[in-house]
């Protein structure tokens, strides 16, 4: 009898666990995580909250970002805000800022089929075109790592600098770079008329240490201007560069390459690898190239005033300072629209008719 009462117990056991078994193999998948929003920052100075803000720690702490999450390939983990589906990425610096994105858009615990993508990052900006603390909207980026190079001992006389495009044989022809890089990227721009409309008139606070880095820039109206909000290209290359020539070869690079459309305005390190991974993720299905937004925030002039030495550069705190604090405060009233009114824009891209019902 008591054999029999143990051979139905075993036999109960085998077929609980058969069932639980087969219950996990029938379950389905946890869904993606619909993501309305990715903010992509660079760096951080120190912690991300706490301490002294660089460009991702003004996101996490103002929107505020609550959740942590670590992502295979990247070396910081991710920011998420479940209430209002904002996932904040810190993508390193220089090339590093393209394996990273890279590595977000393979992770598949994330549904970006429907996101906006903000790239919000410090820059250098051209004095013609802005001041210190300033902000633009970029129509277009342009890569400027695919490039020949003379040395600067050995530029031909009749040359402007010693930088033009591969394929080419001297500055300021249109070559090809095949292989190496799309070279222009064309944004929305009714989306970034969108964006730049509800943030014109965005006040980026001024204060002494502004004033005195621009006071040397006399006779260049843009450059003495207190910080503003504007739209103008972004230039991308890995290497950090400075001084007049160069700020003359940007301004004619970003003319080249989009064939006269564009007004170079802000340079930095990284836009030229992210939007090039967006753009083949995009291709692939992945991404809506369409809801790509690129805001860069002046934290340095590209070159020294006119008729002085090209050393020391003119990087200070103080410059860093403002444009940290106004990509958040720039960026973060176009993710708080698209977040508040998601049922609007989840399934349209926004454009200047959307302003006027814009959230306050």
């Amino acid at each position: 009898m008591r054999r029999g009462v143990r051979t139905m117990r075993l036999l109960g056991l085998i077929m609980g666990l058969w069932l639980a078994l087969g219950a996990v193999s029938h379950a389905q998948p946890a869904r993606p995580i619909p993501v309305k929003v990715v903010v992509l920052t660079t760096f951080e100075i120190g912690a991300v909250t706490g301490d002294r803000p660089g460009e991702f720690q003004p996101w996490v702490e103002g929107l505020p970002l609550t959740e942590t999450i670590a992502v295979p390939g990247l070396r910081h983990p991710a920011r998420y805000s479940p209430k209002d589906g904002v996932l904040g990425v810190m993508t390193d610096m220089r090339a590093r800022a393209r394996e990273s994105v890279a590595a977000l858009l393979l992770d598949k615990r994330f549904d970006f089929s429907k996101t906006y993508w903000l790239v919000a990052g410090i820059a250098g900006v051209d004095p013609k075109a802005a001041s210190i603390g300033s902000a633009a909207w970029a129509r277009y980026v342009v890569d400027a790592d695919p490039i020949y190079e003379v040395d600067d001992r050995e530029i031909p006389a009749d040359w402007p600098y010693g930088l033009y495009a591969l394929e080419t044989e001297r500055p300021n022809v249109k070559g090809s770079a095949e292989g190496s890089s799309g070279m222009v990227w064309a944004l929305n721009w009714r989306l970034v008329d969108w964006a730049y409309g509800l943030t014109a008139k965005v006040e980026i606070p001024d204060h002494p240490g502004l004033a005195a880095l621009r006071a040397p820039y006399a006779g260049e109206p843009n450059a003495q201007r207190p910080p503003f909000v504007l739209k103008g290209e972004a230039l991308g290359a890995t290497r950090f560069w400075h001084g007049a020539k160069r700020t003359q070869w940007a301004q004619d690079w970003v003319k080249l390459w989009t064939d006269g459309a564009g007004v170079f305005v802000m340079t930095d390190c990284e836009d030229q690898g992210i939007l090039d991974v967006l753009d083949l993720y995009a291709k692939a299905g992945r991404v809506d190239f369409q809801r790509v937004m690129v805001l860069r925030t002046a934290s340095n002039y590209s070159r020294p005033p006119l008729g002085a030495p090209a050393f020391p550069r003119a990087f200070h705190d103080e410059g860093a300072v403002s444009a940290f604090d106004s990509a958040y405060r720039v960026g973060s009233v176009v993710v708080r629209e698209l977040t508040a009114r998601w049922d609007r824009y989840e399934a349209n891209t926004p454009d200047l008719t959307a302003i006027g019902g814009a959230a306050k």
